[in-house]
């Protein structure tokens, strides 16, 4: 896991292998894939911020389920 501080951007690298295709699965995220079209790698753009989202989205959620019970 590599994190590119000054652009905001998270990296994680699931093997070595070259990347031979890349899909950009929402604005923010790019999955890098090798020859076979398996996972190598994940790009996170402006990655503060998603993560940031993601955790307050679970909270919420989690509040919200504690609540209707």
């Amino acid at each position: 896991m590599q994190y590119f501080e000054k652009e905001d951007i998270l990296h994680l690298t699931i093997s070595d292998e070259p990347e031979a295709n890349s899909v950009e699965i929402n604005p923010n995220i790019t999955v890098e894939l090798n020859e076979a079209g398996e996972l190598i790698g994940i790009e996170i753009i402006n990655a503060s911020a998603f993560i940031r989202d993601s955790i307050v989205e679970s909270t919420q959620g989690k509040i919200l389920n504690l609540s209707v019970q």
